[in-house]
């Protein structure tokens, strides 16, 4: 498996749009077979509007970064830092909320770049440790995340439409 090289690039509050798409898609594209799809569409209705993706790209302690190859939108990553962060709100820890790929670029080795790139920005705003939340039944990404040096600290509760589900809490110290 060839790793594809992407070019990162921090995502602008005028390309709302484009980021609302790639969300959504990529979003439906994997939990989509995974769940009834009157959850996804009660999940849907509030997670991915406009308003709340601008106003989380108008959050000066998170940012967007797209994965581009050839200018084009293949994936997408977002990073929350101090009170933006879901859990913890920790000054000297980054959360890592989304690692998104489009299907169509699976085994590129794109969702790895992200998470490097994640990885040398928190060494170089000289956090302690770097965390994320992923779904218990995402076994794939549990074990990416495990090759990586994460290591599962804690867990979260959500609802997706009528059905509790949890998240696996992982963290790497850095």
């Amino acid at each position: 498996m060839s790793a594809t090289t992407i070019t990162l690039q921090k995502v602008k509050p005028t390309e709302a749009d484009a980021l609302l798409a790639i969300s959504k898609r990529t979003f439906f594209d994997f939990f989509g077979p995974l769940n009834k799809p009157e959850n996804m569409e009660a999940y849907a209705v509030t997670a991915f509007t406009p308003q709340k993706i601008q106003s989380e790209l108008d959050n000066p302690d998170s940012e967007f970064y797209f994965a581009l190859i050839n200018d084009q939108i293949t994936g997408y990553l977002k990073l929350n830092f101090k009170n933006a962060q879901t859990e913890f709100q920790d000054p000297k820890a980054m959360e890592v909320e989304r690692i998104y790929v489009s299907v169509d670029h699976h085994k590129k080795n794109i969702g790895k770049q992200l998470l490097h790139f994640a990885l040398n920005m928190a060494l170089q705003k000289q956090m302690d440790y770097i965390w994320l939340g992923v779904w218990e039944h995402n076994h794939n990404a549990i074990g990416f995340y495990q090759h990586n040096g994460f290591e599962v600290f804690s867990n979260h509760e959500f609802w997706m439409g009528d059905d509790r589900q949890n998240d696996l809490l992982m963290k790497k110290i850095l």
